[in-house]
């Protein structure tokens, strides 16, 4: 299990195409700074093709003003992940 944590947004699609690439479905994908665009009602197609988990950084999404569906978490959550993986990957 890998967490991926992705701190860019739409404005860099490859980024996420590549992490898509290296994902599997017992992978999470963790939205950190910009990266929670991606959460926005426009990219719901992109981030239904995530083969995994997808969550967003609660702190973040509050920063930016930004209200999602996905399951969010906030700092504490966030070490959690991290503890609860094998390892972690950053797309930045």
């Amino acid at each position: 299990m890998i967490l991926h944590t992705l701190n860019q947004g739409p404005g860099n699609p490859a980024l996420l195409e590549n992490c898509l690439t290296a994902m599997t479905a017992t992978d999470t994908l963790l939205l950190i700074e910009d990266g929670i665009y991606w959460s926005l009602p426009a990219y719901a197609d992109t981030l239904a093709r995530v083969p995994g988990r997808v969550q967003a950084l609660e702190s973040d999404l509050t920063a930016r003003g930004i209200k999602t569906a996905l399951t969010t978490v906030d700092d504490t959550g966030f070490v959690e992940l991290t503890i609860n993986h094998d390892k972690v990957v950053s797309w930045f």
